[in-house]
């Protein structure tokens, strides 16, 4: 994915460039990206980056008119136009449709600045008249800052990869953190996988200046949202939209063209209600399999055809499964680990969505923040296969989890979850697609965090949002068969069915029970797949690992290294791979935690340099 990486403090400017020319090499990763340095060895800096070609971070560094205050950044701001044309008003010279416009905010404002972002964006401020950088993420984090602090110099990036490539010495898991995606899908409290190398919190503002102790500060704190006044119903409802009206086309805006990646359900569609976009101007699309055209596909054809706006379906298939050991491989690797193997299909998806468009707006994080839904919690894992000492490290993942759950709701799915749960699909497909979601807007999460109680819970909300921007859009069913006036009695029975499917779908796919299970197995011949999959999602590992994927998952985790890994207990390993590739047993969660730990293990621990 674009990312910045670097090293700031004491070093030679031989090693310091031959190292830093490996950092950048280590993150670039497709034809599309670009690639550049800034070296400032009397400050003691070395920064490079990679960014997609043509993106609002492309160009750089940015500096502003006297070229004395420089700005080297990965992401994306988005505030509105008047105030960068009232920034251009008074003097300063910037293009307004990529980042250079930030550098003069910082000119204007100090570290001040920094404050007033509004998306996903990290970086580094060189200042020359006052001798300083600052390196800084946004308020949630999402653009991570990797870094590895050494006597006398820090080493940072957005992948960790790059600090892989050029110290050895932190090619080595973190058990812990190893047991915190093996129980909860990812690793918190802004640890990584790997021993030696931490993140950078949200909101951090890190000043260095040579022979100087670093200041590292934050600032933004989450507690100066949480405040004691919800609105009223009908006071929260008001601003949400006014915030909504206002908000939406800073997303819409820009040099590249923008697709809608739109769904059946409420987040895509409240987007589309208010883009308000003429007719075939912004192009939509929709994942789906092969048994059928899901329920997704079906309600966001008819969204599109609607507002009469294109709608194309994306679809995962032979082709997909054909190459699925590079893709699994390629997930593991662009993400350092962080996206299991069964992001992969997301990564194939979003590659070929770049063809129509290179960003893609999506309704991620809606439910998330407008309804603060939590999306994990620790896992059962198969205890049978894990060392007794990695087990007891897996407790302590729940334990840790419950820890950080203990506080304001909507701070832990803000600024904890999405950070590190989130994170990892959303890495895989920014190594492909700009990826822009309003729901992360500072305005719109600072009215999330004053609404009323219990208001979280309704379904009804949005979709009475929709329906003033698009009327139209309120006479069609969600995926899950809501409307905002159902027809009493028929839509209750169709609803029923419709939510009767999603589970049937998830119990023949990933939470089939081990007795059914077997009894598929027998069964395989007839191919009972096609009767529950494919009305819902549009990958279903369980069937693919114990038909399709068989022989690769044998050939992986059967491996003599694989089998011999020291938190595993190799021969439980053995005969769980065996009882699902034989279709006697259902372990699809713990072979998507085995194949990708294994995948970590090949790309980033057992290379030799």
């Amino acid at each position: 994915m674009p990312a910045i990486t670097g090293i700031i403090g004491a070093g030679s400017q031989q090693e310091s460039g031959q190292l830093l020319q490996r950092m950048v090499r280590s993150v670039v990763h497709e034809p599309f990206y670009v690639e550049g340095t800034y070296v400032n060895e009397g400050m003691g800096i070395w920064v490079g980056w990679a960014n997609i070609k043509g993106s609002f971070s492309d160009g750089l560094p940015v500096w502003n008119e006297r070229k004395d205050v420089c700005l080297v950044l990965t992401g994306e701001d988005f505030r509105d136009r008047d105030e960068i044309i009232r920034l251009k008003a008074r003097g300063h010279d910037f293009d307004e449709k990529n980042a250079s416009y930030l550098v003069h905010f910082y000119e204007e404002l100090g570290e001040k600045a920094l404050e007033e972002i509004n998306g996903r964006l990290s970086g580094l401020i060189i200042d020359l008249p006052r001798q300083k950088a600052v390196l800084f993420n946004d308020r949630y984090g999402l653009n991570r800052i990797y870094f590895h602090e050494k006597p006398g110099s820090l080493f940072f990036s957005s992948e960790a990869k790059a600090l892989l490539t050029v110290l050895p010495e932190l090619r080595q898991i973190n058990p812990r953190a190893l047991a915190e995606t093996c129980s909860l899908g990812c690793v918190i409290q802004n640890k990584s996988l790997y021993r030696g190398l931490s993140l950078l919190p949200g909101g951090s503002a890190w000043t260095f200046r040579k022979g100087d102790v670093p200041k590292k500060e934050r600032y933004f704190d989450s507690r100066s949202l949480e405040r004691p006044d919800p609105l009223s119903p009908s006071e929260y409802y008001r601003e949400l939209k006014n915030t909504w009206i206002r908000i939406l086309p800073r997303y819409l805006r820009g040099p590249e063209r923008v697709a809608l990646s739109l769904t059946g359900g409420k987040d895509s569609r409240m987007i589309l209600a208010w883009a308000q976009c003429p007719p075939g101007s912004l192009p939509c699309y929709t994942f789906s399999g092969t048994y059928r055209e899901c329920h997704d596909v079906k309600v966001a054809r008819r969204l599109a055809d609607a507002c009469e706006q294109p709608h194309q379906v994306i679809r995962v298939g032979e082709t997909f499964l054909k190459e699925f050991p590079h893709y699994a491989a390629r997930t593991v690797y662009l993400t350092d680990g962080t996206m299991d193997v069964s992001g992969s299909p997301g990564l194939y998806v979003n590659a070929l969505a770049r063809h129509i468009a290179p960003v893609r707006l999506t309704g991620n994080y809606g439910q998330e923040i407008l309804r603060s839904a939590i999306d994990f919690r620790p896992g059962q894992p198969c205890v049978k296969i894990l060392d007794p000492e990695f087990l007891r490290l897996v407790g302590q993942a729940a334990q840790g989890y419950h820890q950080e759950l203990d506080g304001h709701r909507l701070s832990f799915v803000a600024f904890k979850q999405v950070p590190w749960y989130h994170y990892s699909r959303l890495a895989s497909e920014l190594s492909q697609v700009a990826l822009r979601s309003p729901y992360l807007d500072n305005e719109i999460l600072n009215v999330a965090f004053r609404a009323p109680q219990g208001l979280d819970q309704r379904n009804d909300l949005q979709l009475r949002l929709t329906a003033e921007g698009n009327p139209a859009l309120a006479n069609i069913e969600t995926d899950r068969g809501l409307l905002l006036e159902p027809q009493l009695p028929f839509w209750k029975i169709r609803r029923r069915l419709r939510n009767w499917g999603v589970k049937a779908e998830y119990a023949y796919d990933y939470g089939m029970p081990q007795p059914l299970a077997r009894m598929d197995g027998l069964l395989k011949g007839w191919h009972l797949e096609r009767l529950f999959l494919g009305r819902n999602k549009y990958y279903h590992f369980r069937v693919w690992y114990r038909d399709r994927l068989a022989e690769y998952i044998k050939e992986t985790l059967l491996d003599r290294r694989a089998l011999n890994r020291a938190f595993l207990r190799g021969r439980q390993v053995e005969a769980l791979v065996n009882s699902h590739v034989r279709g006697t047993a259902n372990h699809t969660l713990e072979l998507h935690w085995l194949l990708t730990t294994e995948l970590i293990h090949r790309q980033f621990i057992d290379t030799a340099e």
